[in-house]
């Protein structure tokens, strides 16, 4: 099953910081994973972030699973994502 992936208003924001490398490489990587998400995520301990983490490098992409959606809710280095609320 193919899910298709929409973003946040503030996954959009942090994207757009990133540097054009990242970018691509979070891109390309995301097209991957939207064929099984399950396969490559691991469940977030802490709810309030969002339910799933995807882990591309030093990034990560928090995104909770609706139906057949991968909503993402935020996108940021490895050292930041889990303090930002």
């Amino acid at each position: 099953m193919k899910y298709k992936l929409v973003y946040t208003n503030r996954a959009g924001k942090d994207i757009q910081k990133l540097p054009p490398e990242i970018k691509r490489r979070i891109g390309k990587a995301l097209l991957r994973y939207e064929q099984d998400p399950h396969r490559h995520s691991e469940t977030l301990r802490d709810s309030n972030l969002g339910t799933y983490r995807f882990r591309i490098g030093d990034y990560r992409v928090i995104f909770d699973l609706e139906g057949s959606k991968i909503v993402v809710l935020r996108v940021g280095h490895r050292s930041d994502i889990y303090k930002k609320l």
